[in-house]
């Protein structure tokens, strides 16, 4: 008969990651010719859409424990917005695994090795969309991440195993007053 853990034991546990948003960068500006790709800054009214939803999402209880953004400027200023509109300011980490072509098993095992429960990913489309359906297990499902959208997923199994798609929200769904 196996022995009872103890409190030590237990204490020592990690995390079990049980929700991740992804969220892909908001509207940023048109790319021009010869310039760098990378560094292409988030508009004026991107980042006043994407607070706004953020601040609709925090009202609501979304709560993050640790942000991972992609290398690129426009997703780095979205995680700082997200970090900052949540009110708790959880910290944002740079993972090239978001860039372009983002690693999905590089994201699993940087999230794993955070030990948080709440976690959010922010990258680019196409990458995005395809994130999110691996996360529900379906990498062949096809799904649309508008600029600026979070979706939240449910890890009942943490990172890596198959959850469920809670909810998306794109900063279309909260229009100024």
């Amino acid at each position: 008969m196996p022995r009872a853990a103890s409190a030590r034991t237990i204490v020592l546990m990690p995390t079990l990651t049980t929700r991740l948003y992804i969220v892909r960068h908001a509207t940023a500006e048109d790319a021009a010719d010869g310039s760098d790709d990378h560094a292409r800054r988030l508009t004026r009214k991107g980042r006043r859409r994407f607070a706004r939803l953020v601040r609709r999402l925090a009202a609501a209880g979304m709560e993050v424990d640790l942000v991972a953004t992609s290398p690129l400027v426009r997703a780095r200023e979205t995680a700082d917005i997200l970090a900052a509109e949540l009110g708790t300011a959880p910290p944002v980490e740079v993972v090239d695994a978001l860039a372009p072509g983002s690693d999905w098993q590089a994201l699993v095992e940087w999230t794993v090795q955070r030990d948080a429960a709440r976690v959010a990913w922010v990258g680019h489309a196409p990458c995005v969309g395809r994130l999110v359906a691996v996360s529900i297990g379906d990498g062949s499902a096809a799904v649309c991440m508008q600029k600026g959208a979070v979706a939240a997923i449910a890890l009942d199994d943490g990172p890596g195993q198959p959850g469920e798609l809670e909810w998306l929200a794109t900063p279309d769904m909260v229009r100024r007053r």
